[in-house]
């Protein structure tokens, strides 16, 4: 009687406390919870090894040096399949041939949910980014489609010329700059032209600032705003207030062109012309914006740098540009004069400077006829794009590598297990564009995704890549630096327990360039 007592009075002074001691008291509880759940952990024959050490302190490592976390996972339990716990969430990764085979084609991985719960830098509005139905996810998927093909894409590109040839004015005859700021701003800014609208993609300011708003989701991504998203942490709070912004952005750019009654040639104006409804438009543009942008923005920052460290690979891409340059001049179907006049930005160049001269370039030849870049970017995505694949299995149980992925786990698998594989890449920090195709064995390269799960959006990040590289190859001269202005060497390393970006500590390296004579 008298426990039942104590309890009563603790259950009235708990409801009688203010709103931050009940709220702290909460959150205490539920970690206590958690850390005596995890310390009772057992295996079953068949489940993956545990993680040695109580599982709130794998946390931090996992969200803030992950590639070194996962590295000591495989080294601490001496298996090629473990599983640790992030809160309530059993998380199991996996590595090598035949777990890299079944985690790529197996129907029960999903990945939108794995990617939401274990990454959280997308702006979350529910029914526009978060708990889409099938469908929605499906059509948007089907939109990124249309957006890619022959026609749209190749009226786009003297649009994204334009854009790179006066971002690239605006960095003045010679100079310094770190990539990831500069080039990243630039890749950007392709990106919100490719996937947006004319509204947005025109106004410097508008861009600037939905720039700023997705650096603070991505700044703002901690280990609490992803597992405790109810937590009103000062950064989660600053996310709220990032993604209401970038959605009135976009919602009055959609006001903008309804109220106006002009159409136009871009993206936005294809969703309205399909009938899409506006949770579709708004969540495609505020979904597609950041992945676009953060993953070919890696890449193009990379892909600087190492030309510019590389200076033979440097001098091969200008030539391939150069010989498209001359067959293209033999092509007069190919000449902007027989593109569409809407398609073409207001302030088109004259067909002397170098990014109206590159748009005489079909789109069949930038695919087909560029084996140095596509090497250059296979390799820069092979050594610098720190992924980390992310699924939760939906499906029945299922086994990897004889070990049991419950339904409801989240599986994730590290780019790095293949890409960074000495086996497979001898030298693999070496950046080597002609280095073999590792073909015998299964997903070998999985820069774009693998099996069943592939990038959408690679045909228009792999164009927008090629548009800035041959630009930036003919229109500057560059090299790396360090800090001290002194040519680099050694020449910047990625840094793959960066998740987003792959940059090493900033400040330690700069492209110096100076401008060719040939007019942008």
């Amino acid at each position: 009687m008298p426990y039942s007592v104590g309890l009563q009075s603790a259950a009235t002074a708990f409801l009688s406390a203010g709103f931050a001691t009940q709220f702290t008291l909460a959150v205490i509880a539920f970690l206590a919870i958690v850390l005596i759940t995890s310390s009772l952990q057992k295996e079953g024959p068949d489940a993956p090894k545990f993680l040695p050490g109580f599982s709130l302190f794998h946390i931090i490592p996992f969200f803030r040096q992950r590639y070194d976390f996962l590295n000591w996972g495989f080294q601490a339990t001496g298996q090629n399949v473990f599983q640790f716990q992030l809160l309530k969430n059993t998380v199991i990764v996996v590595s090598g041939e035949s777990a890299r085979e079944t985690f790529f084609t197996a129907k029960g991985l999903d990945l939108t949910e794995g990617f939401k719960i274990l990454s959280g830098a997308i702006p979350m509005v529910r029914g526009v980014t978060s708990n889409l139905q099938t469908g929605r996810i499906s059509l948007i998927h089907k939109r990124l489609a249309n957006v890619q093909r022959n026609l749209p894409l190749s009226a786009l590109i003297p649009q994204l010329l334009d854009d790179t040839r006066r971002i690239m004015e605006g960095w003045g005859p010679s100079g310094k700059f770190d990539p990831f700021d500069n080039v990243y701003e630039l890749v950007f800014q392709l990106t919100i032209r490719s996937l947006s609208s004319t509204e947005i993609s025109d106004d410097p300011a508008r861009v600037a600032r939905l720039k700023k708003l997705y650096d603070t989701l991505d700044n703002g991504t901690t280990p609490a705003t992803v597992l405790l998203p109810w937590l009103p942490t000062p950064a989660m709070i600053k996310k709220l207030w990032a993604t209401k912004d970038i959605y009135d952005i976009v919602t009055q750019a959609i006001s903008d062109r309804e109220s106006s009654g002009i159409s136009r040639n871009d993206t936005l104006q294809m969703l309205l012309d399909f009938g899409d409804e506006k949770l579709v438009v708004v969540g495609f543009i505020m979904g597609l914006l950041i992945a676009g942008a953060r993953a070919t923005g890696t890449t193009a920052s990379w892909l600087m740098t190492f030309l510019g460290g590389h200076p033979e690979w440097r001098a091969k891409a200008a030539a391939e540009v150069d010989a498209l340059l001359a067959r293209s001049a033999c092509t007069p179907a190919a000449s902007p004069t027989e593109i569409a006049p809407e398609y073409l930005p207001a302030h088109f160049q004259p067909q002397t400077s170098l990014s109206a001269r590159l748009a005489t370039i079909p789109l069949e030849a930038w695919e087909g006829e560029t084996p140095v870049l596509d090497a250059l970017i296979r390799e820069t995505t092979r050594v610098a794009q720190p992924h980390t694949a992310m699924r939760r299995n939906l499906g029945p149980e299922l086994y990897i590598d004889n070990k049991i992925i419950p339904t409801g786990a989240y599986v994730i698998y590290p780019f790095s297990d293949v890409h960074l594989d000495p086996e497979l890449y001898p030298d693999p920090w070496k950046f080597d564009p002609g280095r073999k195709e590792a073909t015998h064995v299964p997903y070998g390269y999985v820069g774009w995704g693998g099996g069943k799960t592939l990038c959408l959006g690679t045909r228009l990040a792999k164009v927008e890549l090629k548009l800035l590289a041959a630009m930036f190859v003919l229109g500057f001269r560059h090299s790396v630096i360090d800090k001290n202005g002194a040519d680099a060497n050694p020449l910047p390393v990625p840094n793959w327990n960066d998740i987003l970006l792959c940059r090493p500590p900033k400040g330690s390296f700069n492209l110096r360039y100076e401008r060719t004579a040939v007019p942008l």
